[in-house]
């Protein structure tokens, strides 16, 4: 976190399911509060939310984040992954009434599809993001443009495919020799070329700074292009969970 930091990243995306509040609150301890953008997310399914207490329930996850993240608000809460037998739209609703109380800054949700997504616009809630997979070999261009149109940014996750897509695809190695880059700066510049945050993760401070040395080089139209035509549908992010079909 530390490294991270020195490095310059600022966003930093955690979950109550990845069980890390506390290294983080240690991480980034004696810094700068405000120039950090902190991400975390509901466990819905991990029996966090009460639905005959879902204004209680939620406040409560909330307040729980903030005491293990030792912060006095969120930039970001999400719905970590949509369950239709939940009240989505009630827990995305009192997750709106926190923004009120100035314990987050934005709610949003992850994993969304353009159904679910439509699902909250037509009971009335704003989604100011949605994160999701998002990579070469899954380039969801249609969420992407639908979710913008109705003012919802995307964030991407799992751009490396774990580690498998920038080993696989000799078009990366290609295109990275002719920018004197590596495959990994080659995907991670085509998503944000796509205007969208990635949240990439890193384990060394190699990687990460690799990661972070994406700003001295712009893949060509035709460069990008040839990328935009992997799209498979493919995802790697799969669970017993996903209403990807939805």
């Amino acid at each position: 976190m530390k490294e991270a930091l020195e490095i310059g990243y600022r966003h930093f995306d955690t979950a109550f399911a990845y069980g890390n509040h506390k290294e983080i609150a240690k991480g980034i301890k004696g810094f700068d509060r405000k120039s950090l953008f902190i991400t975390t997310k509901l466990a819905i399914g991990l029996g966090q939310i009460d639905d005959r207490k879902i204004e209680k329930s939620v406040e409560a996850a909330c307040d729980l984040a903030l005491k293990e993240l030792n912060l006095e608000y969120l930039d970001l809460l999400l719905i970590h992954y949509p369950d239709r037998n939940r009240p989505l739209e009630q827990i995305l609703e009192a997750m709106h009434a926190l923004v009120n109380k100035g314990k987050i800054r934005y709610p949003g949700v992850s994993n969304y599809t353009k159904h679910h997504l439509q699902d909250a616009y037509d009971a009335g809630l704003s989604v100011p993001f949605n994160q999701v997979e998002f990579h070469p070999y899954l380039y969801q261009k249609d969420l992407l443009e639908f979710a913008r149109k109705n003012g919802t940014e995307l964030i991407a996750f799992r751009s490396f495919g774990k580690g498998e897509l920038i080993h696989k695809e000799p078009l990366f190695a290609e295109i990275a020799k002719a920018h004197g880059k590596t495959p990994a700066q080659v995907v991670l510049r085509w998503v944000i070329q796509k205007k969208i945050p990635v949240i990439p993760k890193a384990s060394s401070k190699k990687h990460l700074l690799e990661n972070f040395s994406l700003f001295d080089f712009v893949l060509t139209p035709s460069e990008e292009e040839k990328i935009d035509m992997l799209n498979k549908n493919f995802r790697y992010c799969e669970s017993d969970w996903n209403e990807f079909d939805y």
